[in-house]
């Protein structure tokens, strides 16, 4: 195992990005003058840092800033040198992310980030988990709302049924009641990345309609059901539903977070995405809209000039998102649904107080980097790959109750 001794509990990596900037923002109002938290901002451009010290006001006058840089290692190894923990912003990160993931893995620095690019992740963990597991260094991708209210949201489920039935649940289904929020320009970017890859790589297509790519086991599973699902009346939720577009990473999380935690959910565990559109002739005609638009954009990626046209008119630009106004309004409301083996069912809420992507995401993202320095051990959770479920459970749950605008409970 790599030994150094860090100055900083945690370090902020594209600090001055836009979710870098929110979650600075957050963490300099969450931690404030407490002394038991040191941490730091970090970039590539000193300038850049200055200026995001000088903006976040008085309070982080003294915030300390380290400059590094993804094409220069030497500056990556030298920022891990200093910290117990890096939480990284800067995406795409199947453009950007791989330098920094190496180091961390390498040097045994804690990690933890947004993506929510599941081919990506995929390459980290055949790379570098063995690096990872021997260094022990705990990599932790998708610590935003793809994929911890999913992945949270299930475990608790898991755990509600396990002390009322005696067992856990074999499927479960999780629906976006509702929610509001703007998106980003980083996050269509690697939403785009994604199909471009796709679109020259067999492979890669081929590996996109697997749910269990993430899971150690992924080649045994023979049968694969569909990441997203059909438009089609639930009777669960007594609506409509059409599919969702964050299940083709939340599934494979969710289904890797069973695989690490030793099939506690059970090894026929099966799990889906989806929207509620609402009852009757009007649910319906909302649920196609929405499939039709989503299959609409999927399909304007894969063609150059509707790409163009996709990248520079209607999607933000990179380091662009909603304004303050429109992150405080937000909210989102996930309701689950899970069953036993025997039929017993049981339903659970969700919801958290901030636009998904970025005003909760930041909180959520700041509070996971937290948990990884303050709360767990290496003793406790050792070096490799692990989900947020698999490692966090029921400590982080406790503390996006607590500082981060989230609720649970059984209704």
């Amino acid at each position: 195992m790599v030994h150094h001794t860090p100055y900083y509990d945690l370090v902020v990596f594209g600090a001055t990005g836009f979710v870098g900037r929110i979650l600075c923002q957050y963490l300099l109002h969450q931690i404030g003058g407490n002394g038991n938290v040191t941490w730091a901002i970090a970039g590539r451009s000193s300038e850049k840092l200055d200026a995001l010290i000088a903006s976040l006001g008085t309070s982080a006058a003294n915030l300390p800033k380290i400059t590094a840089d993804i094409s220069d290692e030497s500056s990556l190894r030298n920022l891990c040198a200093q910290t117990k923990v890096v939480i990284s912003t800067v995406g795409p990160y199947a453009l950007y992310g791989e330098p920094l993931v190496k180091v961390c893995a390498e040097t045994g620095t804690d990690y933890c980030d947004l993506t929510g690019e599941p081919q990506w992740i995929r390459q980290m963990i055949q790379r570098y988990e063995t690096a990872a597991t021997s260094s022990g260094a705990r990599i932790i991708h998708c610590c935003g709302f793809d994929s911890i209210p999913s992945d949270l949201g299930v475990y608790y489920l898991q755990q509600q049924a396990k002390q009322r039935f005696g067992q856990p649940c074999d499927r479960v289904k999780m629906r976006v009641k509702a929610t509001q929020g703007g998106v980003s320009g980083g996050t269509a970017a690697s939403g785009i990345n994604v199909v471009k890859e796709a679109s020259a790589n067999p492979d890669l297509r081929q590996e996109l309609t697997n749910p269990y790519s993430l899971c150690p086991d992924s080649e045994s599973s023979s049968e694969l059901p569909p990441i997203l699902v059909p438009v089609e009346y639930d009777e669960n939720f007594q609506g409509w539903v059409s599919p969702f577009v964050m299940a083709a990473i939340n599934t494979r999380i969710v289904l890797r977070s069973n695989a690490l935690l030793n099939h506690d959910y059970g090894h026929n565990f099966q799990y889906e995405e989806g929207m509620l559109t609402g009852p009757g002739a009007m649910g319906w005609i909302v649920a196609q809209g929405l499939k039709l638009g989503l299959g609409s954009i999927a399909l304007a990626t894969t063609l150059p000039l509707t790409r163009w046209l996709l990248e520079n008119t209607l999607i933000p630009k990179v380091g662009e998102g909603p304004s303050a106004a429109v992150q405080a309004q937000g909210f989102y409301d996930l309701r689950f649904w899970g069953v036993t083996a025997d039929g017993q069912t049981i339903q659970v809420k969700l919801t958290g107080d901030r636009d998904p992507g970025y005003g909760s995401t930041a909180k959520i993202l700041g509070q996971a980097g937290l948990c990884l320095s303050k709360d767990l051990p290496k003793s406790l959770k050792g070096g490799g790959f692990w989900t947020p479920a698999s490692i966090f459970g029921e400590i982080l749950i406790q503390r996006l109750v607590k500082d981060a605008g989230l609720t649970l409970e059984v209704i």
